[in-house]
């Protein structure tokens, strides 16, 4: 091993999530990592995926289950959520994002 290279397994850092979330992704209250579920037709099971970024076209990154990226419309997600009584609810992201009030902290 050349003193260049770094060590094996050495070479990979985890990287802390920023504070402060993408501006495209604020404005739908997401976060990069938050937890969604997707489908693209009406008669498909939902499918878990993680938040990635906000894409060109307006239409939202996403990591799926396999690992694979995804360009999912706003109109096919729903975001994970607690309701009026604490309990954890899917929300879909058009309703989240026509709210004007804060998104809380807290959320996942």
């Amino acid at each position: 091993m050349s003193p260049a290279q770094p060590a094996r397994g050495k070479s990979r850092r985890r990287v802390e999530p920023s504070p402060f979330p993408e501006v495209g992704l604020a404005e739908l209250g997401l976060v990069p990592g938050g937890a969604v579920r997707f489908r693209r037709r009406v008669d498909e099971r939902w499918k878990p995926a993680k938040v990635a970024r906000r894409e060109r076209d307006g239409s939202v990154g996403l990591i799926d289950g396999k690992g694979a990226a995804r360009a999912i419309p706003i109109e096919c997600i729903e975001v994970r959520t607690r309701g009026a009584r604490g309990a954890w609810i899917w929300e879909s992201l058009t309703d989240r994002a026509a709210r004007t009030e804060q998104q809380s902290l807290w959320q996942s």
